[in-house]
């Protein structure tokens, strides 16, 4: 997790990256221009098939910098990391109950598909090899 004076630096560098250099004037792009909300609980990066979840995910729970998250997915730009993370720190109460929900689904799924019978016997050849 990250501290105070952590994320401090991580916003400074957040509105350096975010902003670009068009013809001798700086331009600073709409945060919300780095998404697309196709429903309130799905919200992608533009451009990429991938959710914020993942990246937050990535950034809150498994304490990854924002460079290590670009490396991880390599379809996402570092600016469009440093986006996703400042929207969160930005919007922390909606976008903390948009991946508790995540969570929460993802888990059901998760336990269904392990009760599923189809599933279960994969599961036990995988184990236990039957010779042809």
């Amino acid at each position: 997790m990250w501290n105070g004076n952590d994320r401090r630096e991580l916003l400074v560098r957040l509105k350096a990256t975010l902003s670009i250099q068009t013809s001798m004037s700086l331009t600073t792009i709409p945060l919300i221009e780095y998404f697309l909300v196709l429903a309130d609980d799905d919200i992608r990066i533009k451009g990429t098939r991938i959710g914020i979840e993942h990246i937050l995910y990535e950034y809150i729970h498994n304490a990854k910098s924002p460079e290590e998250i670009a490396q991880i997915f390599p379809t996402v730009s570092l600016e469009q990391v440093y986006a996703t993370i400042l929207y969160y720190l930005q919007n922390s109460t909606a976008i903390g109950q948009y991946l508790s929900d995540w969570l929460d689904y993802t888990l059901k799924a998760e336990t269904a598909q392990d009760q599923d019978p189809t599933i279960q016997r994969l599961k036990h050849l995988k184990l236990n090899p039957v010779a042809v």
